[in-house]
């Protein structure tokens, strides 16, 4: 293929498989935890470190790596013992953030809104071999979270209450949860872009639960989509000249779609399926909504 032919295009669409991995592995938490705009609040924390990175002469990444990180531990703060006026608190820290990016860049030494807005909307010809390294790094440790403590994860998702009563460390697995979501953030932005990454930890997951009920099922599927997607809308922006973070969201959304259109018949034929076997005079069995009651798949 021409495209490979770059090396750009090598590092971004490196970077885009790494996303599509590592957005719905930690996005399937956060979607049980009924907090899917969560990456969106960090992503404008974010702002601050990407404009500290320009300011100070250091990798714009880590740097917001870094403010993410604090800034979700903040949130989770929040939310413990914010009570009724933590929503004004969350508030002032979305939009602290990302005011406090746009006055950083401005800043900095020959700074620009056009330096942010390749860390807002994403763009492919800015990823460079050190960005590689930094998102391969921390996509890793993504991974290794979400999938070597996913039971716990899950449990804690589904019922922090019962995960509690069981002796699982809630807090802490909360705090991690909303670490990993940070880094995933930061993994995201030099392909999607902060304003946009939320929706690729979300709707692909909303997508694979059209499909299946299972947990597993829908990390896979939600996996899967998010890699086609990322590489198939990095490989539309190289050769449509659009940008990468719109086009890879809307066709996560298109494939959102397509799979509701196909679940909907499907669900009917397996409810007449299973109303065949059923024998007369037995109640209807109860749904199960997606990735709900699946505990037994990831041993919770």
């Amino acid at each position: 293929m021409e495209l490979l032919d770059f090396a750009f295009m090598q590092r971004a669409l490196v970077a885009a498989v790494l996303v599509g991995v590592t957005a719905p592995a930690i996005g399937i938490y956060l979607v049980q935890r009924r907090q899917p705009l969560m990456g969106d609040g960090i992503g404008h924390v974010a702002m601050t470190g990407v404009g500290l990175g320009f300011l100070l002469n250091t990798s714009p990444v880590w740097m917001a790596t870094a403010v993410s990180v604090l800034g979700s531990v903040l949130m989770e703060l929040i939310r413990w013992y914010g009570r009724t006026r933590g929503d004004i608190a969350l508030a002032m820290l979305f939009y602290g953030g990302m005011a406090g990016g746009v006055m950083f860049v401005n800043l900095a030494p020959g700074g620009s809104n056009a330096n942010l807005s390749s860390y807002l909307f994403g763009s492919l010809s800015t990823v460079s071999p050190s960005d590689v390294t930094a998102i391969s790094i921390l996509a890793a440790f993504v991974v290794v979270v979400t999938l070597g403590l996913r039971r716990q994860l899950f449990a804690v998702s589904q019922d922090e209450e019962f995960a509690r009563v069981t002796g699982l460390p809630v807090r802490a697995l909360n705090l991690l949860t909303a670490v990993t979501a940070a880094v995933t953030v930061t993994v995201a932005m030099r392909v999607v872009g902060l304003i946009l990454v939320s929706a690729l930890m979300v709707v692909p997951v909303a997508a694979a639960q059209q499909l299946t009920r299972s947990f597993t099922a829908t990390l896979a599927i939600a996996t899967a989509l998010g890699v086609t997607v990322t590489i198939s809308g990095t490989v539309t922006s190289y050769y449509q000249d659009v940008p990468p973070g719109a086009t890879i969201v809307l066709l996560t959304i298109a494939a959102f779609l397509l799979l509701t259109a196909l679940a909907a018949p499907l669900a009917r034929r397996r409810a007449r399926a299973a109303a065949a076997r059923r024998p007369a005079g037995d109640p209807p069995e109860c749904a199960i909504p997606a990735t709900r009651g699946a505990a037994d798949e990831v041993g919770v």
